[in-house]
């Protein structure tokens, strides 16, 4: 037997309120009244018999019932938008353009591309690889991916993983130089810094780790800086000094083998990486395979 669909009126309101995490706000975007949105609501959960947000006077925020049915009305509510346009999609539409850093994209987006086209054929991506955040509007962005702390004027904010930093040098560094047996022993090894780390300046994640790990006769002054972080990261690997490297970056490195990890000391960053896009704007079905594809992909 077929199952009752909601009412679109109820999935719409739905839709809207997840977006803004404001029924006042999605009231004002649907043209109707608070209370009518709450009606429809309150509709959508008795048909569904689960509760799809959770309230107080001062936030909303989604049930895990809610988080898993939204990317989902999203993309059914786009379908039937196109469905219902008399003009055929444009090529562009299927052009999808991803903000990034440049070393997220070397070091973790783009090998595991491959897997995205093997499930979207269908969609076109455009990585925009570039230090400076992105404005959505002006550069025709669609996603950014961000390291921050995840508060943007604006936008939503997906958290992705955290990230933390420890050393990183290459095998052949240690058969050359010897082992790295006591974090003091970074003292006969050139430092390298990356400079791009957010909230830390030339030598302060250095110091930090240093003091962390118990390191009394090592100078984080010493060393060469970068203020990219995969060129940092190519130095080690070939071989120039130790540098203090993201651990989730630099996974593959690692598991291939260019790079070691001789002490078992990170130091957490207080930001994390996170999923970006505008609010108030309709989420396209290329976004939402995106953003899919990506939350499967931290979970493997």
């Amino acid at each position: 037997m077929r199952q009752v669909l909601p009412p679109l009126k109820a999935l719409r309101a739905f839709e809207a309120v997840a977006r803004h995490l404001s029924f006042s706000k999605a009231a004002d975007e649907l043209h109707v009244t608070p209370g009518a949105v709450s009606q429809q609501i309150r509709a959508l959960e008795e048909l569904l018999g689960e509760r799809l947000f959770n309230r107080t006077k001062r936030w909303v925020c989604l049930t895990e019932a809610a988080s898993r049915m939204l990317p989902d009305i999203q993309a059914g509510l786009e379908i039937l938008t196109r469905a219902c346009s008399s003009k055929a999609a444009p090529v562009g539409e299927r052009t999808l353009t991803i903000s990034v850093a440049p070393s997220f994209a070397s070091k973790w987006l783009l090998p595991r591309l491959p897997s995205f086209y093997d499930q979207h054929a269908d969609v076109d991506l455009r990585i925009s690889a570039t230090v400076g955040l992105a404005d959505f509007k002006r550069d025709g962005v669609d996603l950014a991916i961000r390291l921050g702390h995840g508060r943007y004027r604006g936008l939503v904010a997906e958290p992705l993983f955290a990230e933390a930093l420890t050393p990183l040098c290459s095998p052949e560094l240690l058969k050359r130089k010897g082992r790295l047996q006591t974090p003091d022993d970074l003292r006969k090894h050139r430092l390298i810094h990356d400079t791009s780390i957010p909230g830390a300046g030339e030598h302060a994640a250095w110091d930090k780790w240093l003091t962390l790990a118990g390191a009394k006769q090592v100078s984080a002054q010493r060393g060469v800086r970068f203020t990219l972080a995969e060129l940092a990261m190519q130095a080690a690997i070939d071989g120039a000094g130790v540098v203090l490297g993201r651990v989730v970056l630099a996974e593959r490195d690692v598991a291939a083998g260019r790079l070691v990890r001789p002490f078992k000391t990170v130091l957490p960053l207080d930001v994390s990486y996170f999923l970006v896009r505008p609010s108030g704007t309709p989420v396209r079905q290329a976004a939402v395979s995106f953003r899919n594809w990506l939350f499967n992909a931290l979970s493997h």
